[in-house]
């Protein structure tokens, strides 16, 4: 189905700015590529009743509150709608797991040679697809999203969480 067409997706998506400790180009760089990567494809059908049965496409914003993630719904107009809640202790591990190996794949990058960028990128590759993979499972009460979607939201998550 055409992007157009699917009301159950993503329309906009932004960060809680204050929600952000602290960026470098790289963090920079990987959450530009995330949230053009999610608006171009995603799904994104909550489970739980909105405002007036409103059936998408939404608008969405990440932010921290007390330890948990909070993903305000508002209308493709930004009307509000609901706030998913999700608790972070479940992806505290991993998305630890995930900076270190990060910042190795970033060092690595400037001076390794391609054998070890590739070894360290497979790692890095797979503890995203994990910590995507809880993502999916922790939402699958509250919103239906596929896997790309969920990865691309991990991606995001981990931007939040860098401190």
């Amino acid at each position: 189905m055409p992007r157009n067409q699917n009301t159950q997706r993503i329309c906009q998506i932004e960060l809680d700015e204050k929600s952000i400790i602290r960026r470098n180009e790289d963090i920079e760089h990987e959450r530009r590529v995330a949230i053009f990567d999610l608006l171009e494809t995603n799904h994104f059908a909550p489970k739980m009743k909105v405002a007036n049965d409103y059936p998408g496409p939404f608008n969405v914003k990440l932010r921290i509150e007390d330890n948990r993630l909070a993903i305000d719904l508002k209308t493709e107009e930004k009307k509000d709608l609901s706030t998913v809640i999700l608790p972070l202790s479940p992806l505290r591990r991993i998305i630890k797991e995930y900076f270190l190996v990060c910042d190795n794949y970033f060092n690595a990058v400037k001076s390794s040679n391609p054998n070890q960028i590739e070894a360290i990128d497979i790692g890095r590759r797979a503890l995203h697809n994990e910590g995507s993979q809880i993502m999916q499972t922790r939402l699958a009460d509250k919103v239906d999203i596929d896997f790309e979607t969920a990865r691309r939201l991990f991606t995001l998550i981990c931007v939040l969480q860098i401190r």
